[in-house]
């Protein structure tokens, strides 16, 4: 899964797919490089964002989710609302990826499942405008991986299809290095529910207190690395900034298997 944000705030490339035009061929040329989503975003969530509004968000990705969908790309619409959604699965994307797990709109989990659209459900503690302040873990693989599950099971009872659900334990999202760490160690005890799990690592905050690197650009090296680890240890989907490095790693690490 590529990330394509349009976003003037995020925290890697806010600023740079402003322009729908520049948008689009980023996300033609993730898919020539190998991606096999793209995942399209209008609203930053690095800590401390602001909520966008639901018209500006629809501004921001619209264009670009029908420019991609026009020309076959696998479109996911990376959003929290179901007014921005709906439009969006209207506009051709076919998967939603809600960093709230259907949570902050109640409207969205009953939109997901008329559509039977995949879905991808994510674990965060707090919201971006509080820097996601929460309760500290005890169990943070244990404690991640029975929200997401009960988020799970409040789909299906919703009506979306178990096949179609796929979760995420929200890497970053008011964790600590090592907590981020054990749930990229912890993947297959996720993935032992049946679910595929997506695993988003690349450029975090975590990885440059760990390496020491503040421009999150120049995390790309670590972001591969932590790719493969994933997928190694169960993940069904990485979502990367860096398609092609990720794709290689992917295909030499699948060999030594």
């Amino acid at each position: 899964m590529a990330i394509a944000n349009v976003t003037p705030d995020s925290f890697s490339d806010g600023g740079e797919r402003l322009d729908p035009a520049r948008a689009i061929d980023d996300g033609l040329r993730f898919v020539s490089e190998g991606a096999d989503i793209v995942d399209v975003g209008g609203e930053s969530t690095r800590p401390g964002s602001q909520p966008t509004s639901a018209d500006e968000e629809l501004r921001r990705v619209l264009p670009v989710v029908e420019g991609l969908a026009r020309q076959g790309v696998l479109v996911s619409i990376d959003t929290r609302r179901a007014s921005v959604a709906r439009a969006c699965l209207d506009a051709g994307a076919r998967i939603v990826n809600d960093v709230s797990a259907l949570r902050d709109d109640s409207d969205l989990m009953p939109l997901v499942a008329r559509r039977g659209v995949p879905v991808v459900l994510m674990h965060r503690r707090g919201r971006s405008e509080d820097k996601y302040d929460g309760p500290a873990y005890g169990d943070v693989v244990e404690e991640v991986r029975r929200f997401l599950l009960d988020r799970a099971r409040a789909g299906e009872a919703a009506g979306i299809a178990r096949e179609r659900i796929a979760l995420d334990p929200g890497i970053g999202f008011g964790k600590s290095v090592e907590e981020n760490l054990a749930l990229i160690a912890g993947t297959a005890r996720l993935a032992d529910a049946g679910y595929p799990v997506l695993v988003g690592s690349s450029r975090k905050g975590f990885i440059g207190r760990l390496t020491g690197i503040a421009e999150p650009r120049q995390r790309d090296p670590a972001s591969v690395w932590l790719a493969v680890e994933a997928a190694r240890r169960g993940a069904a989907i990485v979502r990367v900034h860096d398609v092609a490095a990720v794709r290689q790693a992917l295909a030499v690490s699948s060999a030594m298997r």
